[in-house]
């Protein structure tokens, strides 16, 4: 069962009840854009204890708020009583509600005009108290009422009106712009968690690109990433990057990213943000150190938004090795392979082809790297141990720190190809390393 489904018989179950029951939300405007719809929402006059008895087994998930969580064979769907909000006390949550059975009253307490339209899940016939239809027609995203009060109530939606601009590649009305420059520092008042969360979906769901500009163009971007900010005007040796500056150079992978992973795009954004703190100019333009440096700055940046510990590792890695693939034509056979076998390569062969992109357009080392890729089997690249640390103690080695330098050097040369069994590992080590006893 997909969420439309579920959202229509939930619907006409709440409607053969004596209920007023609309489809309202993100997926209404998906569906009049022609968009893929993803969450299901439905908005109704009934109250939240009569929604549980209506469909057992669901679940309050803001109880304050009036909202219901409905399950069925693997679709979910969020209902929620018409209400109207009272005084927002910590730019977040209003300090209270009060249950509607208006839905206009429901409507115009909501964040922007396109996000307002109410569906007939049968007729498809949509109501509109907003003109959210003509703001659809015309591109824009407008906040509903008085812009500063919307943006004071929820400071999120500061963050929200620019994710919904990239994606829909919509401009933001010229007030509703106007409030949120004037606003972008109530951004810093928001968790971490939340702002971390919009900026995912910024870079991840579509013109991500489109995303930082307008962040910039708000405020936003200096009062949330700063290090990127910092990007701008710095200059990069023209013979490498004729398209600019490392913000430009960083504009143009963004614009690039075709629904990648979170670590992808996080690696797009922040895998020259050490450019600004180490850039120098000798006989030309260096950037001496700026991979460890920007190590260190995404580090920061990646725990200030409290990045799961699996992202922050791979946009890490993605960070150190982004400049390897320059040296891999020259790599020895070994070291290639160590480097081929990094754990979700594809994403780092993907940003290297993004940076590539970027700059000079030459693809020789990302057409060499992917060529080894489908020519090596795996096998090769990540082969069994030949030896082990219990066979090299029963060859008279004593257990400790040089066990790894052993293994590893009987690793690289497994890798290169010069051994290929037990015994001929075994002979190789004895002839180079010697035991406690000799």
């Amino acid at each position: 069962m997909t969420g439309a489904d579920l959202a229509g018989k939930i619907a006409r179950k709440l409607r053969a009840e004596g209920h007023q029951a609309w489809l309202v939300g993100g997926a209404v405007r998906d569906r009049l854009l022609h968009r893929p719809a993803k969450d299901w929402d439905v908005a109704t006059d009934a109250r939240p204890e009569r929604i549980l008895q209506l469909f057992p087994g669901s679940g309050q998930v803001g109880a304050h708020f009036g909202v219901v969580l409905v399950r069925e064979n693997g679709a979910q769907v969020e209902v929620a009583t018409f209400r109207s909000d009272h005084a927002y006390a910590d730019g977040r949550r209003p300090v209270s509600v009060r249950f509607e059975d208006d839905p206009e009253a429901d409507v115009r307490r909501r964040d922007f005009t396109i996000n307002a339209l109410l569906e007939d899940p049968d007729t498809h016939e949509v109501v509109d108290f907003v003109d959210g239809q003509a703001d659809l027609e015309r591109g824009v995203v407008r906040a509903i009422g008085d812009p500063e009060m919307r943006f004071r109530e929820d400071h999120l939606r500061l963050l929200r009106a620019v994710r919904f601009a990239a994606r829909l590649g919509f401009e933001i009305e010229p007030q509703t712009m106007e409030a949120i420059r004037r606003l972008h520092p109530l951004i810093r008042t928001v968790s971490a968690e939340r702002v971390r969360d919009e900026l995912l979906r910024i870079l991840t769901e579509g013109g991500a690109r489109r995303g930082f500009e307008l962040l910039d163009r708000t405020g936003l971007l200096l009062e949330i990433l700063p290090e990127v900010k910092a990007m701008q005007g710095v200059e990069q040796p023209p013979e490498f990057h004729p398209e600019g500056d490392v913000w430009t150079h960083t504009l143009l992978m963004l614009e690039n990213l075709r629904e990648p992973s979170p670590a992808l795009a996080l690696g797009a954004l922040l895998h020259d943000v050490g450019k600004p703190r180490t850039f120098r100019r000798a006989e030309r333009i260096r950037f001496d150190g700026h991979v460890e440096e920007g190590l260190r700055m995404a580090q920061d940046i990646l725990a200030r938004l409290r990045f799961s510990g699996e992202d922050t590792r791979q946009v890490l890695a993605l960070i150190a090795n982004h400049m390897r693939f320059m040296d891999a034509p020259r790599m020895k056979e070994s070291t290639l392979k160590r480097f081929l076998r990094l754990e979700r390569f594809e994403e780092h062969l993907e940003l290297h082809r993004l940076d590539c992109m970027a700059s000079h357009g030459e693809l020789e080392n990302y057409q060499y790297v992917r060529g080894k890729v489908e020519e090596l089997p795996p096998e090769q690249i990540r082969p069994r141990p030949l030896v082990t640390g219990r066979d090299l103690i029963e060859a008279g080695y004593q257990p400790g720190p040089a066990f790894k330098e052993i293994l590893a050097a009987v690793e690289d040369m497994q890798l290169e190809g010069e051994l290929s069994t037990r015994d001929q590992a075994l002979d190789w080590v004895r002839a180079r390393f010697t035991t406690a006893g000799s």
